[in-house]
């Protein structure tokens, strides 16, 4: 392993975000960390992914105090998240689903059976409702004050 000190170097992952069936949020990394099993449970995302992070640290810290070399790209490490429907709206429960629905043409019913997980929405309209999402975020990213 090479030592990701003093690098610039910069590891993406994938972090999974999923409501559990016995309520709990979950977030992991799947194979792209094989070594660390990097993983994080709460009552809601923002508690998992506060978990997940710190088990991250600790893992440095470990290795740091055993004085081993920290894997490079691991000091700058970027993680995307990917969510399933409950857990996205969970962690953003600021969104208004009605005014949502109607700004990226989903219909507003199927949208709160998705996002209370009473329905699963397809790969087509995942797609649509994702698409929907990053326009706004580029409509948002436009506003000046």
């Amino acid at each position: 392993m090479e030592s990701g000190k003093g690098t610039n170097e910069t590891m993406k992952v994938t972090a999974i975000i999923e409501k559990n069936n016995d309520g709990f949020y979950s977030v992991y990394v799947e194979d792209e960390l094989p070594e660390i099993g990097l993983n994080g449970q709460g009552f809601s995302v923002e508690e998992a992914k506060k978990e997940m992070l710190a088990a991250f640290e600790e893992y440095k810290t470990m290795l740091k105090e055993e004085a081993k070399e920290i894997p490079a790209g691991l000091e700058n490490l970027e993680i995307e998240y990917k969510y399933d429907m409950q857990s996205f709206f969970n962690y953003f429960d600021w969104i208004n689903v009605s005014k949502l629905s109607q700004k990226i043409g989903v219909n507003d019913s199927l949208l709160r059976q998705y996002k209370k997980g009473l329905a699963f929405a397809s790969e087509k309209q995942c797609t649509k409702i994702q698409e929907g999402l990053h326009l706004l975020g580029n409509e948002l990213g436009t506003v000046r004050f």
